[in-house]
């Protein structure tokens, strides 16, 4: 392999990182709030997919207009989500996890049905974007623009994250519900309310990853599967609970599949990911920046 080649790898890898560090935060965020693992958290992505191909059907504008749209709605769906269901979940006398992770798993199946039944299982793509199919030359590394773009946003939210959690009184609320959910309440804080707005922010975030995937991704109701194993892959690889964990490995991931993808048959590009994780598991446990 040449050194262009190499730094082609590379740069693609760090892209496609960026954007699953971004479609995994959420969902480290979820857990580390709260202990529970969203296994609708992939179906929250192809809703936002699906979101914004609605609004660029309904409306003929670009697709990036719609980011915030997208985020905003999922925003409501996550907050929705604990209001009506994880909430009483949390309320199980016996068997709490169990009952948490079959509740979220019956949402997954639920939206996945419903967008099969309503919007039919075909592929669907946009094809007219102002970044679709337009790269950036660098010395002879091309950079697609829409990964690239979806990169800028995926640093973009988690500087906003880090704001949001360090200056605000709502990011210390979230700080301390984390530490202990029981002594917030004697200071005042309502315990569900931010529960639901952490749920909120985490559906908010992954709506992001969507906006930008719908730009370049097949659409399609199983394609949050896909993106979802891998989210779980990377919070679990960076430490459940630990938002910078969720933003080294999703650039670990995806400079290995970009790496295994260049050695091996594309169809095993993900052969890299699972070896790294099973590699992570054995020698460290609770991940890179994890605790037990």
């Amino acid at each position: 392999m040449t050194t262009q080649a190499l730094l082609q790898v590379l740069a693609s890898g760090l892209l496609m990182g960026l954007i699953y560090a971004l479609i995994a935060v959420g969902l480290s965020l979820i857990f580390g709030l709260m202990d529970v693992v969203n296994f609708a958290h992939g179906e929250f992505l192809m809703t936002a997919m699906y979101v914004v191909f609605g609004l660029f059907l309904f409306t003929a504008l670009d697709p990036v207009l719609f980011a915030p749209v997208a985020a905003a709605v999922l925003f409501c769906v996550g907050a929705l989500a604990y209001l009506g269901i994880v909430r009483f979940a949390m309320r199980a006398k016996a068997n709490q996890g169990m009952v948490q992770i079959f509740a979220t798993f019956g949402l997954a199946t639920l939206l996945q049905g419903a967008a099969q039944y309503f919007l039919t299982p075909d592929y669907r793509s946009i094809g007219n974007s102002w970044l679709g199919g337009k790269t950036l030359d660098l010395g002879g590394v091309f950079l697609p623009w829409p990964q690239m773009f979806g990169g800028l946003v995926s640093i973009a939210a988690f500087g906003g994250l880090y704001l949001l959690m360090s200056r605000t009184d709502f990011g210390k609320a979230l700080e301390a519900t984390r530490e202990d959910q029981g002594a917030v309440a004697l200071v005042g804080i309502d315990r569900n309310r931010v529960f639901a707005l952490g749920w909120g922010l985490g559906a908010a975030l992954v709506g992001l990853a969507g906006a930008v995937l719908a730009i370049f991704y097949y659409i399609h109701p199983q394609v949050g599967a896909t993106f979802g194993l891998i989210a779980y892959v990377t919070v679990a690889l960076g430490g459940f609970g630990s938002v910078f964990g969720a933003l080294v490995a999703g650039v670990i991931v995806g400079l290995v599949e970009a790496l295994t993808a260049a050695f091996l048959p594309p169809a095993m590009k993900s052969l890299g990911i699972f070896a790294l994780y099973l590699g992570v598991v054995f020698i460290r446990p609770s991940g890179l920046f994890g605790k037990l």
